[in-house]
């Protein structure tokens, strides 16, 4: 409970102050094309949200987030100091290919919102996945960050990197991790 100037008590929503909660929550959910993070996506609406839309005097938006690899001009090696590049027709179909992806994963992460009538925007940001979407935190202002974890073991977190360990400890807002169910 919380108390107004004029005195009256109101429930609060844990985490979230009164002010920002007229503005309605911006909520960052982060997608690939992995089912767990759509797993983490209908998790979050279905655990996290349905409660907050009672409670929440502003809208409650999604913000679909989908980090996007870079096309890069490829480096074969060809002999001692030199390399072959990649064509730029290459260079723009594979551009093409990752930009076609990327719009059909978000639709799809977009259908989902769109079946239990959650408001969703759609982001696509190219650069390594775990520094965009702590990147999309700070962009839209966000409240909240979720993210599916892939159940790594330590030692292939350690080898491999970890996205939701690193927006844990990077992304400046709380991080809501989604465990696969078991």
């Amino acid at each position: 409970m919380e108390t107004t100037e004029e005195g009256e008590t109101r429930e609060a929503v844990v985490g979230y102050p009164a002010e920002e909660r007229k503005a309605g929550l911006r909520i960052v959910v982060a997608i690939d094309e992995s089912e767990l993070s759509f797993y983490a996506l209908t998790w979050a609406i279905d655990h996290h949200l349905c409660g907050l839309s009672s409670t929440v005097t502003g809208e409650v938006t999604l913000f679909l987030v989908h980090g996007q690899t870079p096309a890069q001009t490829f480096i074969f090696p060809a002999g001692p100091g030199n390399g072959v590049y990649a064509m730029p027709t290459v260079v723009d179909s594979v551009k093409k290919a990752q930009d076609a992806h990327s719009a059909a994963l978000l639709a799809k992460a977009f259908e989902v919102c769109k079946q239990r009538l959650v408001k969703a925007e759609t982001l696509v940001l190219e650069g390594d996945p775990k520094e965009v979407i702590c990147q999309a935190v700070e962009q839209v202002n966000a409240d909240l960050l979720v993210v599916g974890s892939r159940g790594l073991g330590k030692i292939k977190r350690a080898f491999l990197g970890s996205v939701s360990d690193y927006c844990a400890h990077h992304a400046k807002c709380p991080v809501l991790i989604v465990k696969p169910h078991k």
